[in-house]
């Protein structure tokens, strides 16, 4: 049987029925497409939906996860029992100044209109806010269309020398890739001290990350710097491997029921 317009070349015998689902949103980028491919190598069972709804009675039977953005994650998260997990909003503008290089605040966007220089504004867990360079606070999204009290991401406009992905999973970084040099793609392997400067990090903060996450680091005048903190269920691999990519993902949007106590706290609002 086959479901939604785009199909999902599932296999339905009555073994692959309880086996775990990977739902994929109805656009797949390459990335997303070599993820279905190796979930289902690996004998997952994936459903690519044609809209943001769920059809009556489409339930997979076994465990269900989910890889697509937020506003995906948000329609079909809670009905198919999912948990996405993410870091907290504040995450990255509390981390040690070490750590990042450069000045970071959480504001209010009503407090953010107020700022008078270039600054680097976003959205700290989805796209509500594109993310920017704004000439000054007056440049961002008026009242009209984004509520004054959404909490933005506010910082120092640098430039990145390269910029890496790193896959976090259970306290380990699981694998990775290069995405960037001079900001501009630039798709490379990971080397060992971006591996060991996330291994760094998770060391000091880990504690604050849910177990599977992402996170981008960077070399920012000579010296390693967080980026920012992505959701594993929402991010594109780049060149890392895709299976460990996608243990982190099957990790990071899982069924409700299986979420450890440890990870309750980074389960994503709109799932709660």
């Amino acid at each position: 049987m086959r479901h939604g317009g785009h199909g999902d070349d599932a296999h339905t015998t009555a073994a692959a029925s309880h086996a775990a689902t990977l739902f994929l949103p109805p656009r797949l980028t390459a990335s997303a497409t070599e993820l279905r491919d190796t979930a289902r190598r690996r004998g997952l069972r994936t459903v690519q939906l044609p809209t943001f709804a769920l059809p009556e009675g489409l339930r997979a039977g076994g465990p269900e996860h989910l890889h697509a953005g937020p506003s995906f994650a948000d329609a079909l998260a809670g009905p198919l029992g999912i948990a996405p997990l993410e870091a907290p909003a504040r995450w990255l503008a509390d981390l040690p100044r070490d750590l990042v290089r450069r000045e970071i605040r959480a504001l209010a966007l009503r407090e953010a209109y107020a700022l008078r220089r270039p600054v680097f504004v976003k959205s700290p867990n989805d796209k509500g806010i594109r993310a920017m360079v704004y000439a000054d606070g007056s440049r961002l999204p008026g009242a009209d269309a984004v509520d004054p009290d959404t909490l933005v991401l506010v910082s120092d406009v640098v430039s990145f020398a390269a910029e890496y992905r790193l896959y976090l999973l259970d306290g380990e970084v699981c694998t990775g890739s290069r995405y960037a040099e001079d900001g501009r793609l630039s798709l490379g392997p990971l080397t060992p001290d971006a591996a060991a400067f996330g291994a760094e990090l998770l060391a000091r903060c880990g504690a604050g990350l849910p177990s599977a996450i992402v996170v981008d680091v960077g070399r920012l005048d000579g010296h390693w710097a967080v980026i920012e903190a992505n959701a594993a269920w929402a991010s594109g691999r780049y060149t890392s491997d895709p299976e460990r990519a996608l243990d982190t993902v099957l990790r990071a949007a899982g069924p409700a029921e299986r979420v450890t106590a440890r990870d309750r706290p980074f389960i994503r609002a709109t799932a709660r």
